[in-house]
């Protein structure tokens, strides 16, 4: 599916136009700030039910369905389909990786904004689980995408220790500050407080639901964004478009 046109959430045609970093249905006429990216793959062991809600039902245009055979090749295919404006739905926190090296691609410098419970910075030879999805933001970092100095990482509360010394060493904030100009916000929704989400790996405290809501309100608006780490369940899909409309997606 090209990332010009893209299902309509309301009529359910093909007929979402992207016009700029918008999309405007030229069936009903309803208009959209971003083009929904979904990613249903977890990339470890037992995270099928993380995978599954990427097909949560959300009101906003599908501009692109990947599932790929490797990470690497859905990296690739990520960035390839990425709309002007994207909002991944994960799936585990590896979906944000072709979105922020792409759109790093597209506009030079960009910040990276990463709410989580866990870093996400480990290494093939660090991790203690060995699943990919505890690597998604060490990978940028690693690759040149995101400079560490340009990350603010939130809500972390469960770090491996070779996490906790490369935060150390590489000067990754963990508190807001001064942000570059374009960001892209990742949200892992298990940085909320357990019970206000329903979370793949829920960490004991962390922000309430409108605590989280409010967060997000006050950064400024992305250039893109995405979810990962949640379950496919009704009441996520009721109140992720808080999220995301908080976020102006």
């Amino acid at each position: 599916m090209s990332t010009l046109r893209a299902r309509c959430p309301d009529c359910r045609t093909l007929t979402a136009v992207a016009v700029g970093t918008d999309y405007q249905c030229h069936a009903c006429g309803r208009e959209f700030a971003s083009g929904l990216v979904r990613v249903p793959t977890a990339w470890g062991a037992g995270g099928e039910t993380m995978a599954d809600a990427a097909n949560m039902e959300l009101p906003w245009p599908e501009a692109a369905v990947v599932e790929e055979a490797t990470l690497e090749d859905e990296i690739a295919a990520v960035a390839r389909q990425l709309p002007a404006r994207p909002f991944v739905l994960g799936g585990s926190c590896c979906a944000h990786v072709g979105a922020v090296r792409e759109l790093a691609r597209r506009r030079g410098r960009i910040g990276v904004v990463w709410l989580d419970s866990h870093g996400d910075l480990n290494t093939p030879e660090s991790s203690p689980s060995g699943n990919a999805w505890g690597m998604p933001l060490r990978m940028l970092i690693d690759a040149g995408d995101v400079a560490p100095t340009d990350v603010t990482l939130l809500g972390a509360r469960n770090l491996d220790p070779p996490e906790t010394e490369f935060i150390a060493e590489t000067g990754i904030r963990q508190e807001l500050g001064a942000l570059p100009d374009e960001i892209y916000v990742a949200v892992d929704l298990d940085v909320i407080r357990p019970g206000d989400l329903d979370v793949f790996i829920p960490e004991p405290g962390g922000p309430t639901f409108d605590e989280l809501e409010s967060l997000l309100k006050a950064l400024p608006t992305p250039i893109g964004a995405g979810f990962t780490g949640g379950l496919r369940t009704g009441r996520n899909e009721a109140l992720l478009p808080r999220l995301a409309v908080a976020l102006s997606l």
